[in-house]
């Protein structure tokens, strides 16, 4: 069972999506609890269910039934207001696609969340550069995502996740477009930010799944296993 030391605790949530005439059950009955610190992979097939688990994680979308309760806030209660607010402190996103704007430098980049969340522009750029430093991009502060490759874009990213000190991050197929060495360098950073905070990872990826704390397994929108349990996976 959840105790008070769990950052997210799903109970019964379900999903259902309205597709022409059918209605399409993407989450069936779930319930979950995550502890406040670790890195947790979210693996299945296709139309599991991963990507609208962490929607809903994430505050972009609104569970059909159940409750989803995240840092404290039931997240079903709060007016749109309430979520926006919620992804801006709360929750850190880290997409396959990088998402970074692209006339924007790397520090830019990072210190716009700080802008949107009322940081001091003196105070934003401070840790903006600091973010970048700890990721490995300290002489890239300057340059623009075109100029950048790959895994660093998606370095750039997670540091844009961290700006505003969120204790949840969210990366859904981080290392999609990534060589599997590269993939693998980020991997271990992100097992690196699980120290002090909650990771949660959608994969296809075994191997990589392999890194995190425990594994959820999804299938047909419901998890394999009873996740209320704090199992580690080794």
């Amino acid at each position: 069972m959840s105790d008070r030391n769990d950052l997210i605790v799903l109970r019964r949530v379900s999903k259902i999506y309205r597709k022409g005439n059918e209605n399409v059950s993407a989450l069936d009955g779930i319930d979950l609890a995550l502890p406040a610190r670790g890195m947790f992979a979210v693996v299945g097939p296709s139309g599991s269910g991963k990507s609208s688990l962490l929607h809903i994680l994430g505050a972009m979308d609104r569970p059909t039934e159940g409750e989803v309760r995240v840092a404290g806030q039931v997240l079903n209660s709060l007016p749109e207001a309430g979520l926006t607010h919620f992804r801006r402190k709360t929750a850190g996103f880290v997409f396959q696609g990088f998402n970074l704007i692209p006339n924007l430098n790397a520090l830019e980049n990072v210190m716009l969340p700080m802008e949107f969340y009322g940081v001091p522009a003196a105070e934003r750029r401070q840790r903006a550069a600091a973010l970048l430093e700890r990721v490995g991009l300290a002489a890239r502060l300057t340059h623009r995502p075109g100029e950048l490759s790959g895994g660093e874009q998606q370095r750039v990213a997670i540091a844009r996740a961290l700006a505003n000190d969120p204790p949840l991050l969210l990366a859904d197929e981080p290392t999609g477009n990534l060589d599997s060495k590269t993939g693998a360098m980020i991997y271990e950073l992100l097992k690196e930010i699980a120290r002090e905070r909650t990771v949660v990872v959608v994969t296809h990826g075994e191997a990589l799944a392999a890194l995190a704390d425990r594994v959820l397994h999804l299938a047909d929108g419901r998890l394999a296993t009873n996740n209320l349990e704090r199992t580690t996976h080794v």
